[in-house]
């Protein structure tokens, strides 16, 4: 009595080797050949598209957040407007340096800094730009990580209370350097009793900070506080308080806090309140893009069902004989399974390393694109930023690789399955 064969085990060595066998193409099957070269490279440009879209998308968000955390205040504190005596609307902070101290009590704040500020027009002989003035006190103007970064800025904030610091846009649109005289002019300068006559001051540039932010730099200047409440009328009066946290992700955390710290007439106004709307809007970008390069690389991995099925069409002779030497279905299933799954792993693993080397060398890339096209690649004006962000990011990465294996692997059962079923008798009928 014979005995019965046993099972073999799934992915044995000779089902790697016939696969590997089909794959090798020979001239006469030149069809399957060029199909998985097609296969092979659109899924490695859709997955190299996708993970530099993701990295591009993380670096974009990272740093427009860091812009707006480094150089704007996490939360700001003002009080309700009031109406005095005289009908006139009173918003001004005249305990700021009580409120000041009551704030910075509260667990979690890093700094409190009174601020005055107004809109002024700025000027050098022929060249005028409106800018917003801050009045901060030197102190606190050291401990604004973008303003005060000493890689990006020219001069030294040493002299600060010896003149005015502007950004680097405010000085390109006056054409003014360190040492240069600007003008200051504010609408609403001295009362007299023919009416309120523009207020006209004069100060010396001492030092040109560089944001990375194109609105910030255009527009943004800093006065020391107390120039600042004398310029804008604005005597032992604060406008508002900016406070810097510990954590500005969980700011909204804060609320309560702050509220009760500021007092009756306290109103605060988080960085999520200003930018939150930008924000949400990245995250719907976010997730519309992620979906279309996902129904790219389904497109891509399409193709290897087009060479799997040109594979077993050529291959029903050698299905047929295989079948009846004793290959069970399952193992003809492995085996066309192998075949599309391999040029799935190769595309994915070529498509991670086009992705993450244009992530490493985005600036190099960008900055020949941005030769070849005339300088005009990115305009800071639109953009917000000066350069092409990259960030990469594991989870990105593996949410790729993860996409395209799977898809991959899923569309390569269906062919695989159809050559496992056949016929043996029917494929070896007509041979």
């Amino acid at each position: 009595m014979a005995k019965p064969v046993s099972s073999t085990p799934p992915f044995a060595a000779f089902e790697w080797m016939i696969a590997w066998r089909y794959l090798r193409a020979r001239r006469a099957e030149g069809g399957v050949s060029v199909m998985t070269w097609i296969s092979l490279i659109g899924i490695t440009l859709a997955v190299f598209a996708l993970i530099a879209t993701l990295a591009v998308r993380s670096g974009f968000r990272a740093e427009f957040v860091d812009t707006i955390l480094g150089a704007n205040a996490h939360v700001t504190v003002y009080n309700m407007a009031t109406v005095d005596d005289n009908g006139v609307s009173q918003t001004g902070i005249a305990n700021y340096t009580e409120m000041a101290e009551s704030v910075a009590q509260v667990p979690g704040v890093t700094q409190v800094a009174p601020l005055v500020r107004g809109q002024v027009m700025a000027n050098k002989g022929q060249a005028n730009a409106g800018i917003e003035i801050f009045g901060i006190d030197a102190a606190d103007l050291a401990n604004i990580p973008r303003i005060a970064n000493p890689e990006t800025a020219e001069g030294d904030l040493a002299d600060f209370e010896q003149g005015i610091a502007i950004g680097s846009g405010v000085a390109q649109a006056l054409r003014v350097g360190l040492g240069d005289t600007i003008k200051i002019i504010s609408p609403n300068g001295v009362k007299t009793a023919f009416g309120t006559s523009p207020r006209v001051n004069g100060y010396e540039v001492t030092y040109i900070f560089t944001a990375g932010r194109y609105d910030i730099d255009r527009t943004r200047a800093y006065l020391p506080l107390a120039e600042a409440q004398a310029f804008f009328n604005r005597e032992g009066v604060a406008d508002e308080l900016e406070v810097m946290v510990e954590d500005p992700d969980n700011v909204d955390d804060l609320t309560v806090p702050l509220l009760s710290a500021a007092g009756d007439r306290g109103m605060i106004w988080t960085w999520r309140d200003a930018s939150g709307s930008f924000l949400n809007a990245l995250d719907i970008e976010d997730r519309v893009m992620f979906v279309i390069l996902s129904i790219l690389v389904l497109i891509a991995a399409m193709n290897i069902v087009s060479g799997l099925i040109m594979l077993v069409k050529n291959k029903g002779r050698d299905i047929g004989i295989l079948r009846t030497m004793g290959l069970s279905e399952g193992s003809i299933l492995r085996v066309f399974f192998i075949c599309g799954a391999f040029t799935g792993i190769i595309g994915t693993a070529m498509g991670v390393i086009l992705g993450c080397l244009f992530a490493l060398y985005v600036d190099q890339i960008f900055a020949a694109v941005n030769y070849l096209s005339g300088g005009n690649a990115w305009d800071p004006s639109i953009r917000g930023i000066y350069f092409l962000p990259a960030k990469l990011q594991f989870g990105d990465v593996m949410s790729a690789i993860g996409l395209s294996l799977g898809l991959s692997f899923v569309v390569t059962i269906f062919p695989a399955r159809r050559a496992a079923r056949m016929n043996p008798v029917e494929a070896l009928r007509y041979e």
